[in-house]
């Protein structure tokens, strides 16, 4: 604030030269001259002039930003935190807007400078504490939120624990634990990132000058975190896919049609693996009466999952989630093996989408080898949002049926499927014999 003092002496004595010169021009006032009383928060945070005088600039964008998730269009720094114009105003008049300030994000106020301000109790994403400071109005939500795979990513750290042999993330050495919150906590969600900001792994900033959206931006938040898996599958733009039909047929294409609100805010039940939350989105909540619609869905529906038939190709992981280095790209491809999850998922066949870790991935965090690594296979079930009827699996030529196009035989097809030959390290040989298909495959398909 002392480069907003300094520029506020020079501002003053310039504007009373000008009026001084042409005392009818005074429609138009110095677009950096403050209007308003800057030792407030929202004074401060309603001018534009102010926040560029004292906005620190953007960081430059590091290799790989974005990663598994998105990239959006950079803001200007002052604007990710701007509270001005129409949106602000409609903030302003909402519930949330009538609240002070200072009641979520504590800070100092009058103050005499930026720092002066931002100091204390100040925090700038309340949301992090939910049972603080959202609780009291949103109690139940807020509750749930300590429990939701969708905020507190349990799934990774319950995966990274395992293959660590730690019992829990409560039990990572502090090096593991700092390595985990820089890569993999970075993308989990707080309360803000869906309702008030784009998430900070897309860069941040208000969506809407700090009005609160009800329901998430399909495009600035669903997407901007799920991007790599989820939203190049889902709008197309995979190279050789076309859209979901999903997105194509259902009210606006968004991703609440399936996923509701209360399975990302959570049931109140912690899980570590995502496929076991009671309320996720299943096929056959909208198409359970496709179990006999056909002789393919009734001899499959139990024991192939609905996508190894109606996905497309689907981006696998490079081996980029940490900062050892990238072993290899992400790339499309389209995998079957058996179920990983046996005790979850009722199928003997599903899709699986390699997510290739490796035994030095935490390397850099204290952990030169994971001591437990093959206990978890790198190629994951997946689920990929590019679901079509018809699909190189079940689009045929005239008077095939679907088993030409997926079945083995004679060597044709083998590319569905997951065998040990592709796999490349002993390691990842080792860690995907419980999905690899070469024990399974009927003898009359080989």
């Amino acid at each position: 604030m002392k480069r907003l003092h300094a520029l506020m002496f020079l501002l003053i004595p310039a504007v009373l030269m000008f009026s001084a010169c042409d005392e009818e021009d005074d429609a138009t006032p110095d677009p950096l001259q403050p209007t308003a009383d800057v030792t407030t928060c929202l004074g401060c945070h309603s001018d534009d002039a102010t926040l560029k005088a004292v906005a620190e600039p953007n960081p430059p964008i590091e290799p790989g930003h974005g990663g598994c998730g998105g990239e959006l269009p950079e803001m200007e720094a002052w604007l990710k935190v701007y509270v001005g114009g129409s949106n602000g105003e409609k903030f302003l008049e909402s519930a949330h807007g009538k609240l002070a300030c200072r009641s979520c994000h504590g800070g100092k106020e009058p103050a005499t400078d930026k720092l002066d301000a931002h100091t204390g109790d100040f925090t700038g994403r309340p949301s992090l504490e939910a049972d603080k400071y959202c609780g009291s109005c949103h109690p139940s939500i807020a509750s749930r939120d300590k429990s939701s795979l969708h905020t507190q990513g349990f799934g990774q750290k319950a995966m990274v624990a395992k293959r660590s042999g730690f019992p829990s993330y409560e039990n990572y050495p502090e090096e593991l634990k700092k390595g985990y919150d820089k890569n993999c906590g970075k993308c989990h969600a707080s309360c803000g990132e869906c309702h008030v900001m784009r998430p900070r792994q897309a860069g941040g900033g208000f969506l809407a000058a700090h009005d609160f959206k009800k329901t998430p931006d399909m495009r600035l938040n669903c997407t901007a975190c799920h991007s790599a898996r989820v939203a190049h599958a889902y709008f197309g733009e995979s190279p050789g896919t076309r859209p979901d039909v999903h997105y194509m047929k259902l009210p606006g294409g968004s991703c609440m049609n399936c996923h509701s609100t209360d399975e990302m805010h959570g049931t109140g039940t912690i899980y570590t693996q995502r496929y076991s939350v009671p309320n996720q989105p299943k096929c056959e909540n909208c198409h359970g009466d496709k179990s006999s619609a056909n002789s393919y869905h009734s001899l499959h529906w139990d024991n192939i999952s609905c996508q190894t038939c109606h996905s497309q190709d689907y981006q696998h992981c490079g081996s980029c989630h940490v900062d050892t280095g990238t072993r290899n790209g992400p790339y499309m491809a389209f995998k079957i093996g058996k179920n990983p999850l046996p005790g979850v998922k009722r199928f003997k066949y599903v899709t699986l989408r390699n997510a290739p870790a490796a035994p030095d991935t935490w390397s850099n965090y204290g952990v030169p080898s994971l001591a437990n690594f093959a206990s978890e296979p790198t190629f994951r079930h997946a689920t990929p949002h590019n679901i079509k009827r018809w699909t190189p699996r079940t689009e045929v030529a005239q008077g095939e049926s679907c088993s030409s196009a997926c079945h083995i035989k004679d060597g044709a097809n083998k590319e569905w499927f997951l065998f040990r030959d592709d796999l490349g390290e002993q390691w990842e040989k080792d860690a995907n014999d419980v999905v690899v298909v070469d024990d399974i495959i009927p003898e009359s398909w080989k």
